[in-house]
């Protein structure tokens, strides 16, 4: 299944969360790798809604906040340097509203 084009990625959800060195849960230096920096917080965004969004996504999870799916697939930041993320996106119950949830390194083969 496609998930729609413009589900939302909150910007305080890459800048202040996934590209900020945290003592738990850090996924700041993976992304690093890559190239993408706390700074460039708006090319991670465009890479997900380019690379990963467009990918099929498998529903992993209903609650009554909505259903979670989950996209996995290779993503080349700035450095062009690849890595393989596992991204989890959910429509919510109430609104029907796609966002973006988060993202981690993936311990999936990628078909």
């Amino acid at each position: 299944m496609k998930l729609p084009s413009d589900a939302e990625i909150n910007v305080s959800k890459i800048k202040d969360y996934l590209l900020t060195k945290r003592d738990m849960g850090d996924k700041s230096e993976y992304l690093l790798k890559a190239g993408y920096a706390r700074e460039l917080f708006t090319q991670l965004i465009d890479d997900l809604k380019e690379q990963i969004l467009p990918l099929d996504a498998m529903l992993t999870e209903e609650t009554m906040f909505g259903k979670k799916f989950s996209i996995i697939g290779k993503l080349i930041g700035p450095n062009k340097k690849e890595l393989t993320v596992k991204t989890i996106w959910m429509q919510e119950s109430f609104s029907g509203k796609w966002k973006f949830i988060t993202l981690f390194p993936a311990k999936e083969k990628i078909k």
